[in-house]
């Protein structure tokens, strides 16, 4: 297998884009990327996305980027894998440059949502649950998060108010992060006094769906110009766990995340003391505990401790959703993987302005689609 390093970033802001179609939101981000890669063209294209034929009515992505954005003629296939799509197009665009059968590769994320029915689209996403054991007896995806979060709570005696630290750190983050969605603080009477989903996930525990598209250009290392920064590709794994809840041994732990990392960081030859900056996957309060006990970062059950204790912070011991991540970004579910990835990269290269963290050699990003039920860890490495 050959090394893979980034070379270029690009994204749109997650938003209400009224006057901008699928179509557009991908080719901004791509075109953006290339033009910071400074290529022309790619070997290959892979775009992420869970429900552009039910928001959108267009399938068959693949084409219609490549045709976009004049890379006509050039392999293009999208990949699907609910909100883990965008880090499952970016481990098969990896798993190609790695190969060798492919040099230069282009990952686009994308997902527009704002133009369909919320009824509709929170249909769509309760498609990444178990149809037929799962969603046919009424349960919505937040539903589903709402049960894992209460058990969670059963289980270690948290209370709902021992999340918010998640909600305030990643809002306090987004404020710098002009790509961000809600560049607006937070405190906790927000949190305590915010509207009740689904208990006991209320507003303020839950990330917002949104429109937006973000992409990524990697390259065979040996092609890298000198005068690049140099951001490796240090680890990548993917695991699968059961689709519905209720069929895990252990439903309040994220079995996929645990494997995935842990392959990774043996591939990295590292492990999460070493992580300067994670990118975890917040969609909802409940995730973000979940995610840093299964990484490494929190013994099991202690999660919200790294919240309360100010650990998740900038200059604390394991900086998280440092752009604003889920919750405060947006959560345009197919592209969330690739703007992870290119927030850890910004993280590497020392881009991230007033939330830059200060030791940013390695950084995680950690995709999950579904409920736990697809889980894409990468890890990058700033190379001197």
């Amino acid at each position: 297998m050959r090394d893979v390093a980034v070379i270029g970033i690009g994204q749109t802001k997650v938003g209400e884009h009224w006057d901008k179609s699928l179509r557009d939101l991908t080719g901004d981000a791509a075109l953006a990327a290339m033009a910071n890669a400074q290529v022309g063209l790619v070997d290959s294209i892979y775009v992420g996305n869970m429900m552009s034929s039910v928001a959108n009515q267009q399938l068959h992505l693949g084409a219609m980027v490549a045709d976009w954005i004049g890379q006509r003629y050039t392999e293009a296939v999208k990949v699907e894998s609910a909100c883990s799509s965008g880090g499952s197009a970016f481990r098969s665009a990896y798993l190609a440059v790695a190969s060798g059968e492919v040099d230069t590769a282009l990952v686009v994320g994308v997902e527009k949502m704002t133009d369909s029915p919320s009824d509709e689209i929170t249909s769509a996403l309760a498609t990444a649950a178990d149809a037929d054991w799962e969603v046919d007896h009424g349960l919505s995806f937040v539903g589903l998060n709402a049960l894992l979060m209460k058990r969670y709570m059963f289980e270690h005696g948290w209370k709902g108010i021992d999340f918010a630290g998640f909600s305030i750190n990643a809002h306090k983050n987004a404020v710098h992060n002009p790509f961000a969605r809600f560049q607006k603080e937070i405190d906790e009477k927000k949190f305590i006094n915010s509207p009740m989903i689904c208990d006991p996930i209320n507003l303020m525990d839950a990330s917002s769906i949104g429109d937006g598209a973000a992409a990524v250009v990697i390259i065979s290392a040996e092609r890298l110009p000198s005068n690049a920064k140099k951001i490796m590709v240090a680890g990548s794994d993917s695991a699968t766990d059961t689709i519905s809840i209720h069929s895990r041994k252990t439903p309040t732990w994220l079995t996929a995340a645990e494997k995935s990392a842990k392959t990774a960081f043996t591939q990295a030859g590292i492990g999460p003391e070493d992580i300067g900056i994670f990118e975890y996957h917040d969609a909802f309060t409940i995730m973000a505990a979940l995610s840093l006990e299964a990484c490494g970062f929190a013994e099991r059950g202690k999660g919200p401790v790294l919240a309360l204790e100010g650990e998740i912070g900038i200059d604390g011991r394991i900086p998280v959703a440092t752009r604003g991540g889920l919750k405060a970004r947006g959560h345009p579910v197919g592209a969330t993987g690739v703007y992870q990835i290119v927030e850890v990269i910004q993280q590497l290269r020392g881009e991230a302005g007033e939330t830059q963290v200060p030791r940013p050699t390695f950084g995680l990003a950690q995709n999950i689609g579904g409920s736990g039920s697809n889980i894409v860890t990468h890890i990058f490495e700033r190379v001197s």
